[in-house]
């Protein structure tokens, strides 16, 4: 663990509870550092909203805008998750902004859980920094989660809304697209994702309670793939982009939304096209090339990929991927599998199926499901599965059964565990 996560981990509540209380007071006693950010882009959904903030800010980036983000979870480092003016924020910035929101915690008697302190922290980085923008992600829901004070943003955007967090969020689609719609506020425009019906219906709901003018994927634009590049268009236009460098179809749809949004910026043709070339954002379907694991593959001719993907959505995602792979060029594919205990394993799993693959399931640092329980559940949905203690484990298996395709997916902290020991694939 690194020690910013050391830090927060031994002063803070882990518990999750979504409320605003806590995190006005906090913000209050702080001086309103959400108040003096520049230019906002908030942005909410169930998929798609890391992969969306990168894209938005390398395009920005690429118009020679100075860009703040700020993200979650960090993958290695808890620094990942704030950049400012396009810089990871040091470890000594970063301790030195959270003794200030531990003062103001102690001074004014507030207990704050350790994603409120932490957005408290970057909010107040981003305004004690010049920049021209910040992007601002979502943690969990929209209404209630601690980056909703932020009362007057530039743009919001809502990517794909699906099932997650049912712990929090319930299962009830509808309801949970309210809680994301919960960000689109007075005035300000919002680019949408394609959605579902029920989903769009609150988000059209929220829109029009707030007179929030709507930018929505199949209606206002479209996004495709089209002879190796991105076809946009919009209203007014059409523009021949390049494909994004992030792989999966899924990735263009995120790009739609994300040339969208720049659009309503005002950014120019020519920075859309070289931010999809440049965007980065890692276990976003990585392909892994360097590290450990990449040089045991390589030494097989076996490719090896990574995904944090750990809900339904994620998962039908990953076959498109998978299925786009093979018909280019066949091999045996493994998978292997962790996930955290309250996600979905089963719908997971089914939303595989049709992919040939063996499954070998893993544990990892927290609260991992137990391998043999989610290698139950795949052979359930027709998967060969068997268990390993440790991806180290799980990567010899792969390779004795000559899988020629390695994928490692399910959970984001299973992708940091991947992730921290390749450094070299590490964002910087």
């Amino acid at each position: 663990m690194d020690p910013i996560s050391e830090r927060l981990k031994a002063r803070h509540p882990q518990r999750i509870d979504l409320s605003l209380g806590r995190m006005q007071a906090l913000c209050k006693a702080l001086g309103n550092p959400q108040d003096r950010l520049p230019p906002v882009i908030h942005v909410a959904g169930t998929n798609g909203k890391g992969s969306t903030v990168s894209l938005i800010r390398a395009i920005a980036e690429a118009s020679g805008l100075k860009v703040h983000t700020y993200t979650s979870p960090h993958l290695v480092r808890f620094n990942e998750r704030i950049r400012l003016a396009g810089e990871l924020i040091s470890d000594e910035v970063l301790s030195a902004i959270l003794d200030r929101v531990e003062a103001a915690m102690a001074e004014h008697d507030i207990e704050a859980t350790v994603f409120e302190s932490t957005t408290a922290a970057g909010f107040l980085a981003m305004a004690e920094t010049p920049a021209d923008l910040a992007i601002i992600e979502v943690g969990l829901g929209g209404v209630l989660d601690a980056t909703n004070v932020i009362d007057r943003p530039l743009l919001s955007v809502i990517t794909p809304v699906d099932l997650d967090h049912a712990e929090f969020l319930g299962t009830d689609l509808a309801g949970i697209a309210r809680e994301k719609a919960g960000i689109i506020k007075a005035g300000a425009r919002c680019v949408v994702a394609r959605q579902s019906e029920p989903v769009m219906a609150e988000i059209e709901r929220r829109a029009a309670e707030v007179n929030s003018p709507l930018t929505v994927a199949g209606v206002d634009f479209d996004a495709w793939s089209e002879r190796g590049g991105l076809a946009f268009q919009d209203q007014t236009r059409f523009l021949d982009l390049p494909a994004p460098a992030l792989s999966g179809a899924h990735q263009f749809d995120n790009a739609g939304v994300a040339v969208a949004a720049a659009l309503e910026l005002d950014l120019p043709e020519a920075a859309i096209a070289k931010g999809l070339q440049s965007v980065f954002w890692p276990a976003r379907m990585q392909r892994l090339t360097a590290g450990k694991y990449a040089e045991e593959a390589k030494a097989v001719d076996a490719e090896l990929w990574l995904d944090g993907g750990h809900n339904p959505h994620a998962a039908r995602a990953l076959a498109r991927v998978l299925a786009e792979r093979q018909a280019k060029a066949p091999r045996p594919t493994a998978l292997i599998v962790g996930m955290l205990g309250n996600k979905d394993a089963g719908g997971f799993f089914e939303a595989l199926k049709g992919v040939e693959a063996q499954v070998i399931t893993v544990p990892f640092e927290g609260a991992a499901a137990e391998p043999e329980a989610l290698a139950t559940v795949a052979r359930g949905r027709g998967f060969g599965a068997m268990t390993a203690g440790s991806v180290d484990e799980a990567m010899a298996r792969a390779i004795d059964l000559g899988a020629g395709r390695i994928l490692i997916c399910g959970s984001l902290y299973l992708a940091g565990e991947v992730l921290g020991a390749s450094p070299e694939t590490l964002p910087k």
